[in-house]
């Protein structure tokens, strides 16, 4: 039986992220960054795409039990056996200049026979390496990749069927250490690492960081989780957040909405920002503002919706053909031609996160307000344009509402800086037409009169989830009739099964595609945002408690929900998703201020 998404756990290193399964099988790890080419693609394909499996031997079953040590990303993984128990300890250690995995097996009880099978394949599953012993290592080698295999104390290892298998038994307090590592071939290998102090010291990071959150609300463990997961999706040379570890997880099972989220989207900057605010993280707040200053300089009309994660701008999209695709979900896709796309929100994304990082008194940049009074002028005389909008369409580009009220957000964060920052020089004045002109129209075109709520663009009957967004960005208050209305019209068309689609696929041609979707789960978060704001906050709350009952056994959440076949759906684990949980708890049950 093929896993399902919820059955993955996540480990890291802040550079790039693993996933293993119930069965201690790792299925996804790319090397050496997160957009890096997969070794082990067993997610996307099958066992020939590579994998590294621990486990007690014969055993056919997932675990008994796993967690996540306390507030840490450290995972235990417990096998309770006919000869007895075993644990299989897994993590990344922060790196100094490569990359490392640590496999720690332990005894618990008993005398138990376990197995490993390490199956490396480049690319993406499609090139089987050269394997070697050196230096008491199994080394695996093929163009510029490099990754060897060592184990303390020393076991016995042997290549069959293209992988390479270790067999040993542990009695109770016996352990047996795997470290995996990769450098460029062309490179000597670097220093060993000691898996039992990284342990240690792994553990003690994450619990100092975690220690620095500041929410004391309820489910406060499944918040610091999320937050330890956006840590985990962070970029940690450049603070650029990835918006998921994996690609090509299909948001519908069996079809073709697969797409790569290995990059960084201007889309999650101001409530991401908003999180790190919030929570107390403001040295993860500034490093991802700087990351966005870097990524958007430059001409205003070359600015993308999404960035490689030091900010590169080209990421064409290539499907993989050897790939059969998680439960058979074709095409698989690297790169994403969605950076291609003009979407009207990002300006307002950039402004609003600029102006939030300034009121919540980060330290500015020289160059900061420079480039905001470019966007402004670009977006003054480009904004009437259509745009493909927040989600990314393949339908072809339309007048969409939530862009155009994005496009408000950017002129009225510009003039609220200069209202408060009258030292700044910009076209206060011009700001401020331009803000009550878009407004005007908005309010005129995006707004369906019969049915009292905002469309999903000009002149459409469609809704879309993201104008929940209305009154949270202050483009109305949240007790005017027009917003009571959208949250009361999306409430009806929208919601499946308890939880929101982002916008229906049903017979329409928005986003080009065929097929359908689960539920958006961020889309739900803001429902309870909008409701909470909206003073039916026992609703808010109720809806939170469903939506926190989604995540997996170790705290993941991924992009989206089936709550028919009850199943997670798309690439996880979803920077979005877990953004949304962490601000809306900040909403329901936090009493503090961003900053």
């Amino acid at each position: 039986m093929h896993p399902r998404i919820e059955d993955y756990a996540l480990i890291g290193d802040e550079q790039t992220a693993a996933l293993v399964g119930r069965d201690g099988s790792v299925d996804w790890l790319c090397l050496p960054r997160f957009d890096s080419a997969a070794c082990f693609a067993r997610l996307l394909g099958d066992e020939d795409n590579g994998y590294w499996r621990i486990a007690p031997k014969d055993a056919e079953v997932p675990c008994t039990r796993r967690a996540y040590r306390h507030d840490t990303l450290v995972l235990d993984t417990d096998w309770e056996t006919g000869e007895g128990a075993v644990r299989v300890t897994d993590f990344m250690p922060e790196r100094d200049r490569t990359p490392h995995l640590v496999r720690i097996v332990e005894g618990l009880g008993g005398r138990v026979t376990v197995h490993s099978t390490l199956r490396l394949r480049f690319d993406y599953g499609s090139i089987v390496p050269w394997v070697h012993r050196s230096d008491g290592e199994r080394v695996a080698v093929a163009g510029p990749d490099a990754v060897w295999l060592r184990s303390e104390p020393d076991v016995r290892t042997w290549g069959e069927d293209l992988g390479t298998h270790t067999e040993f038994t542990v009695g109770e307090g016996e352990k047996v250490a795997f470290v995996l590592g990769w450098h460029p071939s062309y490179e000597s290998p670097p220093p060993r690492i000691n898996p039992y102090k990284a342990l240690r010291t792994s553990v003690r990071d994450w619990r100092e960081w975690a220690g620095r959150c500041r929410y004391d609300g309820p489910h406060r463990d499944t918040v610091v989780r999320s937050l330890i997961t956006l840590k985990a999706l962070t970029y940690r040379p450049t603070g650029g957040i990835v918006a998921a570890a994996t690609t090509s997880l299909p948001e519908e099972l069996g079809g073709m909405r697969n797409w790569d989220y290995r990059y960084c989207w201007l889309r999650d900057s101001t409530l991401t920002l908003n999180v790190g605010l919030s929570a107390g993280y403001r040295e993860e707040a500034e490093a991802w503002r700087d990351w966005l200053l870097r990524a958007v300089a430059g001409d205003p009309a070359d600015l993308q919706i999404m960035y490689g994660l030091a900010g590169e701008r080209r990421l064409p999209e290539v499907e993989l053909p050897w790939l059969a695709g998680f439960a058979g979900s074709t095409p698989v896709r690297i790169g994403n031609d969605a950076y291609t796309q003009l979407q009207l929100d990002v300006y307002g994304e950039v402004m609003d996160s600029l102006y939030l990082a300034r009121r919540s008194g980060l330290s500015t940049r020289p160059h900061m307000w420079a480039i905001q009074v470019a966007l402004m002028d670009w977006l003054r005389d480009e904004w009437r344009q259509p745009d493909e909008g927040l989600w990314e369409v393949r339908g072809g580009r339309r007048h969409f509402t939530h862009s155009k009220v994005m496009v408000w957000v950017a002129a009225d964060r510009a003039v609220r800086t200069l209202e408060e920052h009258p030292e700044l020089d910009g076209d206060l004045d011009g700001w401020r037409a331009l803000r009550d002109e878009v407004h005007r129209e908005v309010c005129e075109k995006g707004f369906d009169t019969e049915r009292n709520t905002f469309t999903q663009s000009y002149g459409s009957r469609e809704l879309d989830a993201a104008l929940l967004l209305v009154p949270r960005v202050g483009f109305l208050p949240p007790d005017d009739p027009r917003v009571l209305g959208t949250i009361a019209a999306i409430r009806e068309e929208l919601t499946h099964h308890g939880f929101l689609r982002r916008y229906s696929t049903d017979g329409t041609t928005v986003d080009g595609l065929p097929g359908e979707e689960g539920a958006f789960l961020v889309c739900s978060f803001w429902l309870a945002d909008a409701l909470q704001m909206t003073g039916r906050t026992t609703e808010a709350r109720e809806l939170f408690e469903r939506l926190v009952g989604l995540c997996n056994d170790v705290g993941l959440l991924s992009e989206e929900y089936d709550p028919v076949a009850g199943r997670q759906l798309g690439n996880v684990p979803q920077a979005f998703s877990h953004v949304g949980l962490v601000n809306t708890a900040l909403a329901l049950f936090d009493d503090g201020e961003a900053g």
